[in-house]
């Protein structure tokens, strides 16, 4: 070969080697953040032996509610036409939005749900719709829900692929007493024949929930736990009869309230079996007409508080003898519907994302989301449909994070943090990492409690892109270990590694701005096409050897081909 080839051939080399670190160099800057930030080092530490929590394949929750354009917070009415009533159910924006989950579990309930009758056979009353009245309880008088109008819901959901728990009115035939508080065990008459009804016209009902927020000191008015569990094993005993024949039976759920220590362990004591998960509400971030919601957001300290709650129910469902599970039945935030630009906002998938995960360590195996359209805390937007931002994050969650959830902790800045399942749609983990800093970029290094090995994929360049996933209802065997797999940490190994890749998802807000209801995936923009199709999710192809950088204010989901024990 000549000199010359010799020259052109080593010029092509540099050339590529140049092309090759431009690329990669691109790819990163588009999640890096902005150039003027500082870097911190920090790693994350992930228990692989075992997992110590369980979620529900479809761990994915979000709520449809009750509540009119008439009803305001603070001056502003953000609920237009969301209600289960009035919503556009022809939208085709809602109906791929519920679609790409393949499944979402939607509950159908919130405060109203308690003045809410069904207008079946039995029903002697008008049927007509909730009214402003302030003297009311609730702000509004009672109303209900034609059956036309729930068969159009079920057409709808059925063609959505939903899964639906229907929340039911608690309060019928219970008096309000000068105390405030519901006597009298409840008449489930009017239940009874909506339930009788709905399995006539063989719609599917993944679970039926007693009640809204009456527990404890409740919202409005409250019901005592003993009387609660009495009319919990009342709907058990009526689900058992009316779907005496058909199987699998839907899920008994209640109470859908504030969690209250005492309240919940005389309920979960007394309703035995009778019930198959208890749920409760989260509102940790108080009012929606707080100014400084975005400063508790973004508090480390503020956010594990949450923490508490969710240790406590794990811990009474425990010492108890039932095998009901805790579910997340409720969440919007920040109450009263929330903020406009803080809980629609990209902001607020630092909150959200950060509550699933916590959820889950605690084995929570439900989260539902208020709500998924309607007021200013939804997944959609209200008027538009239009996803905002934790609509993706909720999305990526529920195609990213397998079942098993592993025990991870991080070390470096408290601004970071790091929650790590088994993957859901490959063999490996997936680690979520969100950085509540506004100008440090973290350099994240991952080390393992544990014997482990990689997964080499058969093709590492080709990207799993993120499109409807087969739904599996295989659960994972437990590991064995031979006694040769001493337990140690483990550091990711330079050389091992420097051939394979991982997949990496960072979202970040446009402009930097955490008030923006336009989220970015790896530098690109996230929205629905004119045909209201949601789009693919695709991730980068990063080094398994380099560390992940997380820039500041971002999220990032990363897919890494380490298959742990836990997994196996």
């Amino acid at each position: 070969m000549s000199s010359l080839q010799n020259r052109e051939m080593g010029l092509c080399l540099l050339v590529c080697i140049i092309s090759c670190s431009f690329i990669y160099v691109s790819s990163q800057s588009a999640v890096a953040g902005n150039d003027n930030s500082s870097v911190s080092e920090g790693t994350v530490f992930i228990d692989g032996k075992t997992s110590i929590g369980k979620i529900d394949e479809d761990f994915i929750c979000a709520t449809l509610d009750w509540w009119p354009p008439e009803k305001c917070d603070y001056g502003t009415c953000s609920w237009d036409q969301a209600s289960l009533i009035n919503l556009d159910l022809n939208n085709n924006i809602l109906l791929n939005a519920i679609k790409a989950f393949s499944p979402l579990k939607i509950r159908l309930g919130g405060t109203l749900q308690d003045k809410v009758i069904y207008d079946t056979e039995d029903n002697k009353q008008p049927c007509v719709q909730f009214v402003k009245n302030t003297s009311e309880m609730f702000g509004f008088t009672q109303g209900c829900l034609p059956m036309y109008r729930w068969d159009e819901l079920n057409a709808f959901f059925k063609k959505s692929g939903a899964e639906i728990i229907f929340g039911l009115n608690a309060l019928a035939g219970r008096s309000i007493t000068s105390d405030g508080s519901a006597v009298g065990a409840w008449n489930y008459t009017n239940a009874e024949s909506f339930i009788s009804y709905t399995v006539k016209k063989n719609y599917s009902i993944y679970g039926w929930e007693l009640g809204n927020e009456l527990s404890g000191s409740g919202v409005g008015t409250r019901v005592a736990a003993a009387q609660y569990a009495s009319d919990t094993i009342s709907l058990y005993n009526t689900v058992k009869k009316i779907y005496s024949s058909i199987e699998p039976k839907p899920l008994v759920i209640a109470p859908g309230g504030f969690f209250d220590a005492n309240w919940f362990k005389e309920f979960v004591d007394k309703t035995g079996n009778s019930v198959n998960a208890i749920t409760h509400h989260i509102y940790n971030l108080g009012p929606g007409v707080d100014t400084h919601l975005i400063e508790k957001i973004l508090d480390p300290s503020y956010l594990d508080g949450e923490a508490d709650t969710f240790h406590s129910l794990q811990s009474t469902i425990k010492s108890s003898a039932t095998s009901a599970v805790a579910w997340v039945g409720e969440s919007g935030g920040a109450y009263n519907s929330g903020r406009n630009l803080v809980t629609n906002a990209f902001v607020f998938s630092f909150w959200y994302l950060d509550q699933l995960g916590m959820a889950s360590a605690y084995d929570t195996k439900t989260y539902c989301r208020q709500s998924l359209i309607g007021g200013n805390y939804g997944l959609l937007n209200t008027t538009t449909f239009v996803p905002n931002p934790d609509y993706y994050s909720a999305l990526l969650w529920h195609r990213l994070m397998g079942r098993n959830v592993l025990s991870t902790s991080f070390s470096g800045t408290k601004k970071i943090r790091a929650y790590t399942h088994c993957a859901k749609q490959s063999k490996g983990i997936t680690l979520l990492l969100i950085n509540l800093d506004n100008s440090t970029t973290v350099e994240v290094t991952v080390t393992f409690n544990s014997t482990w090995r990689l997964h080499q994929k058969h093709k590492p360049h080709r990207s799993h892109k993120l499109h409807k996933p087969h739904r599996s209802h295989k659960l994972h065997k437990p590991y064995r270990s031979h006694k040769s797999h001493k337990s140690k940490v483990i550091q990711q190994p330079q050389r091992s590694t420097s051939g394979i890749t991982r997949e990496e998802y960072h979202l970040t807000a446009k402009d930097g701005d955490l008030h923006s209801q336009t989220m970015l995936l790896n530098g690109n923009i996230l929205t629905v096409n004119s045909s209201g199709d949601i789009p693919s999710l695709e991730p980068l192809h990063v080094n398994s050897s380099k560390p992940i950088m997380v820039a500041p204010f971002s999220i990032v989901f990363v897919q890494m081909p380490y298959v742990l024990p836990a997994c196996s």
